[in-house]
């Protein structure tokens, strides 16, 4: 309510400027309009009263509210508006009123943080650093108009990561807009998250991980920094959409799987023998594990080379004698 009544008393005190004399109503019925969208920066009689002729509809009031703003002219100041513009209307109530709106639409929070972030760049601040302001809300500016923005003035203390600006934002339909903001810069540092639910045991692909920036001060030690360290790895345990991977979430992937049956390949100069046999424990590729053959119940060491493939080691003695 306070903010209505100032708004509507900067209208009425704009109203004593605007011309009078203009032409009579094009009939004797004149309507209030008690809800106006406006999209002029200029508020007109026509905005209010409906029932004028053309000229006196077109004549200026006043200045319209500032884009996504409204405002409200209660029943005096429309009492004497009407009089001074020779309008036949009168108030059917005592708390009559016209309801005075004008649409915007908030300039792009991350248009206005980049040309912030390319002035504070030029005086030695990172440019990967994330711009906190407190309490900032973008300006609002007419729906459909080319905005330009600029850095009129600037500082930065390196020191404290500490800067101040003014804003200066031209739209058409309204006047220059300045704004002074403060706040600090905040190191951010690369990590990867989860673009969806992956279960315990799944094995991560490129679409399963991106790269983002977080602040530094919320990022635990181990959490993963690049694609690299997440691509192509098996999870240990379930991960949510947005989660940043963990290194000690993340495994090798298995290629054999304890009690598996596998294929024993037993490589010498010129001769392969291969055998049935069953894994005695997980393994990744590349890695050694134990394997029992299935026809002699001897366990050999073997390098896990595939899915359920295993190669015998050169000179690998049975760590079981076969029975």
């Amino acid at each position: 309510m306070r903010l209505r009544f100032a708004l509507a008393l900067c209208l009425a005190a704009a109203l004593p400027l605007a011309p009078a004399g203009v032409a009579a109503p094009a009939s004797d019925i004149v309507l209030l309009r008690p809800f106006v969208v406006v999209d002029d920066p200029v508020i007109r009689l026509g905005d209010l009263f409906e029932g004028l002729g053309e000229q006196a509809a077109a004549a200026p009031l006043g200045p319209a509210p500032a884009p996504g703003r409204r405002s409200v002219v209660e029943t005096p100041q429309l009492l004497a508006i009407a009089r001074r513009h020779g309008l036949a209307w009168r108030p059917l109530a005592s708390d009559e009123r016209a309801v005075v709106e004008r649409p915007g639409r908030p300039v792009p929070r991350e248009d206005i943080l980049d040309v912030i972030r390319q002035d504070l760049v030029r005086q030695g601040m990172e440019e990967t650093a994330e711009l906190d302001i407190p309490g900032f809300n973008p300006p609002m500016v007419p729906p459909e108009a080319f905005v330009r923005l600029a850095v009129e003035a600037s500082s930065y203390d390196a020191a404290t990561a500490r800067f101040a600006v003014t804003l200066a934002i031209a739209a058409e339909g309204m006047p220059v807009l300045r704004q002074r903001l403060a706040g600090r810069a905040v190191p951010t540092v690369p990590v990867v998250v989860a673009t969806r639910r992956l279960g315990l045991g799944e094995v991560v692909g490129p679409g399963d991980a991106r790269l983002v920036r977080l602040r530094a001060e919320r990022v635990r030690p181990g959490a993963a920094q690049s694609l690299d360290q997440v691509i192509g790895q098996q999870l240990r345990r379930p991960i949510a959409p947005e989660v940043i991977f963990s290194a000690a979430d993340l495994g090798t992937p298995l290629v054999v799987r304890k009690n598996a049956l596998v294929l024993m390949l037993h490589e010498a100069p010129g001769l392969t023998l291969t055998a049935r046999g069953r894994a005695l424990e997980n393994a990744a590729r590349g890695t050694v594990v134990a394997v029992m053959n299935l026809a002699s119940g001897a366990v050999v060491q073997a390098e896990a080379i595939g899915p359920d493939r295993v190669r015998v080691l050169p000179g690998a003695a049975p760590m079981v004698a076969a029975r």
